[in-house]
């Protein structure tokens, strides 16, 4: 991908971590600025919607970061295992091992006196989500996309929900959780488009490239 297109694919994620964060904020959130609204006081649902915007850039940040750092590690393993369908057996282990520790981990800790529904639930928001993505990727390009596609949508999606994972704040695991899914599954569909893009730009280079020798040959013979 060329750095045109590396910084469209940083600004628009970051546009859309922004815009999702805002929206995302109120609603998860609305105990909270509720009374912004029902006593209507636009300066103050702008000015929250700004600091919502704004923490939705940084989870934007943070998602770009994971996808990145997986695009690594997904050459990295396929360098270790030297096969693509080991490699995504090792990513199903894996996947399966995140949603369990997702749920029994985190009902461990915040869930005595009540029940363990509440987060199977939230693993399987995460799940499904990620499979729906996962299957969009597949028809994208190929059937050995799903597997990576869901891996990143489930594993790294939980690894960067860390920072308020275990504070079980309802309002702000959803808040950080929906715009971290929107900006990793707008990456891994988007990615296909620009690196065909930047192929296509390369392309279009060299026949500029060859056809302006071309004219400085012929220029140069009519000189002589």
């Amino acid at each position: 991908m060329n750095s045109r297109n590396l910084v469209r694919l940083f600004m628009t994620t970051l546009l859309i971590g922004g815009v999702t964060g805002g929206v995302v904020g109120f609603i998860a959130r609305w105990s909270e600025f509720e009374p912004y609204f029902t006593s209507f006081e636009i300066k103050a649902i702008l000015s929250t919607f700004v600091w919502l915007f704004g923490v939705g850039l940084i989870f934007s940040v943070i998602s770009q970061a994971g996808f990145f750092a997986y695009l690594t590690i997904h050459r990295f393993g396929l360098g270790i295992f030297k096969s693509v369908s080991l490699w995504n057996a090792v990513q199903v282990v894996l996947i399966v091992f995140v949603l369990f520790d997702l749920v029994y981990l985190r009902f461990l800790t915040f869930g005595s006196g009540e029940g363990i529904g509440s987060y199977i639930l939230l693993a399987l928001v995460v799940l499904v989500i990620g499979m729906v993505t996962a299957y969009f990727k597949m028809r994208q390009t190929n059937k050995q996309a799903f597997i990576p596609a869901l891996f990143f949508m489930v594993v790294v999606t939980v690894l960067e929900w860390i920072p308020v994972l275990y504070t079980n704040d309802d309002g702000w695991l959803y808040f950080m959780l929906f715009p971290l899914l929107v900006c990793n599954a707008y990456q891994l569909m988007i990615l296909n488009n620009l690196i065909n893009r930047s192929q296509e730009e390369l392309a279009d280079k060299k026949v500029r490239k060859q056809t302006n020798e071309k004219k400085f040959k012929a220029e140069g013979l009519e000189g002589k």
